[in-house]
């Protein structure tokens, strides 16, 4: 009952991890675009490339307008210390509609169709849950939180705190904002305060040991909810049939919810006032909530150009400016801990603390610039093909206060995110001229070091979510069919989305990793006419 309070918040910074999660994108949008791996950026004349190569609205002679929804299947399984656990969650999707209006100019000008266009999709979508459990193998979070006490409270010698600080930090009405606590990590003040972490002292009341327990098994469960909206308005311009030029304004809306619950099975064996020694066991849950709302904005140019008059194979390049993202964090956590030989358990609720919402924390990520190539081109209207490679300089990310001073976080970023790399490619077939076969292929590189951790000491005290993943590269191969009217026109794709990635509970260099894979199955639906 003391983790059912409501939503309440406190200020906190951001690290990489969080980051990382907003910069993001799904391969997403029209069945069509998504059929081909999204490769589409040097072919264009499809409503998702407004925000891939906005020069491929350019290539528009018609209007258009098309809707598009699907299903979305997504599966973790993960081993952790051998223990295997697969979560499945499914869930419907509304991802993509939008229209362009063509304005023709003149058959003999050098400029011969100006366009303008609107679509919105999905960028990306963060409903999931995920599941692991495993052993230990005595590492447990409760040592972190006791690593994280040595440098708390006012005492005179960085290697020690003193035992009226440590007893204080037990007694004290808010040690969370406490000035003799200021800069205590909020996870481990929680962690004594509950009884998790104790101290050991000399004669002179000096502390000699502070520590936690041994882990003998951990289990991990997260529901997100929420994703990244994206609203893109283009003007867009067809020169001599052969360059085209386009400029997107993206505007995003960024809505996402959390709920993690992390618990452990304990045990250590302590020394009684008489010397005898005896086992002592505990258990221990912690529980998150969070919540990210905001909006951000960019900018996108892009050219595509036919070399070759009489050719139909064109080159592409576009440049996406950073998005500036402002933010708004909401949180609060819950850590119980019950020692068997103490009697109840004991509940630590920041709510407790900030029943209102006096700590909101508003602050402003700015992502890196995104630069795209691409070379496209057709075969007698038969074969449509197109490759593309795209690069953004993740370890460029910064997050700041409303003031553009830079977070910790941001020297995180620096040093374990990495440049990313992405590749496309993708082809239609159209044995008739109504029916079209599509196939595509995406490969995205790992956006951080292998070695990376969340140190919460060094990026924020006050946070109180120890668990991170560190992704590996991810990979998706597609397929499409689509009918073309006259007018009216309807596509399917089906995409296979797969990664792998490293799982933390917490942070300890002996912790052994649960390895996860995994999966999404996305269906999408798209219809549409064009007049």
């Amino acid at each position: 009952m003391a983790c059912a309070a409501l939503l309440s918040t406190t200020a906190f910074a951001q690290n990489q991890y969080d980051a990382l999660r907003f910069l993001q994108r799904d391969l997403n949008g029209t069945a069509r675009f998504v059929g081909m791996g999204g490769a589409m950026s040097a072919l264009g004349a499809d409503l998702s490339t407004i925000s891939t190569n906005p020069a491929g609205i350019g290539l528009y002679r018609s209007n258009d307008v098309s809707l598009s929804f699907g299903w979305n299947s997504n599966q973790a399984k993960t081993d952790w210390a051998g223990t295997n656990i697969t979560q499945k969650s499914d869930k419907m999707s509304f991802d993509q509609v939008g229209f362009v209006w063509t304005t023709k100019i003149g058959n003999k000008t050098d400029l011969r169709f100006m366009n303008f266009a609107f679509n919105y999709q999905k960028r990306a979508n963060f409903t999931r849950e995920f599941y692991a459990k495993g052993g230990l193998t005595r590492q447990s979070l409760t040592n972190q939180m006791a690593d994280m006490l040595w440098y708390a409270g006012n005492g005179y010698d960085n290697s020690y705190i003193y035992q009226s600080d440590f007893d204080g930090l037990l007694d004290a009405d808010n040690p969370y904002v406490d000035p003799d606590y200021i800069g205590t990590p909020f996870l481990g003040a929680m962690g004594a305060r509950t009884g998790l972490v104790d101290a050991a002292w000399d004669n002179n009341g000096k502390i000699t040991d502070i520590f936690g327990w041994n882990g003998e098994d951990g289990e991990y469960y997260s529901s997100e909810k929420g994703g990244i909206s994206e609203f893109d308005f283009n003007v867009s311009f067809n020169v001599k049939d052969r360059f085209y030029f386009g400029l997107t304004l993206g505007v995003y809306d960024i809505n996402y919810s959390r709920y993690s619950s992390y618990g452990e099975n304990l045990n250590r064996r302590m020394a009684g006032e008489d010397g005898t020694i005896y086992s002592d066991k505990a258990w221990m849950t912690l529980d998150n909530w969070s919540k990210t709302e905001g909006v951000g904005v960019d900018l996108k140019l892009g050219a595509i150009i036919r070399p070759f008059e009489y050719s139909p194979f064109r080159i592409g390049f576009a440049v996406h400016t950073p998005i500036w993202y402002s933010l708004t964090d909401k949180y609060t956590s819950c850590l119980t801990g019950h020692i068997t030989n103490d009697g109840e358990p004991y509940s630590e609720n920041l709510s407790r603390y900030y029943g209102e919402p006096n700590y909101i924390l508003d602050y402003h990520l700015i992502s890196p610039w995104r630069f795209n190539v691409s070379m496209g081109t057709t075969f007698s209207s038969v074969l449509a093909v197109d490759a593309e490679y795209e690069y953004e300089t993740y370890n460029g990310t910064r997050l700041t206060d409303v003031d553009d001073n830079d977070f910790n976080g941001t020297y995180a970023i620096d040093e374990t995110l990495k440049g990313v790399h992405t590749f496309r490619v993708g082809m239609e077939v159209k044995p008739i001229p109504e029916f079209s076969i599509r196939a595509g292929y995406y490969y995205k590189s790992s956006p951080i070091e292998d070695d990376s951790f969340k140190n919460i000491a060094a990026t924020d005290e006050t946070r109180t979510d120890p668990e991170y993943f560190n992704l590996k590269s991810q990979q998706a191969v597609t397929f499409g069919v689509g009918f073309r009217s006259k007018s009216i026109y309807a596509d399917i794709a089906y995409k296979y989305a797969f990664a792998k990635a490293d799982f933390y509970a917490f942070d300890s260099e002996d912790l052994v990793p649960a390895k996860v894979d995994a999966e999404r199955n996305q269906l999408l639906f798209t219809i549409g006419a064009r007049f």
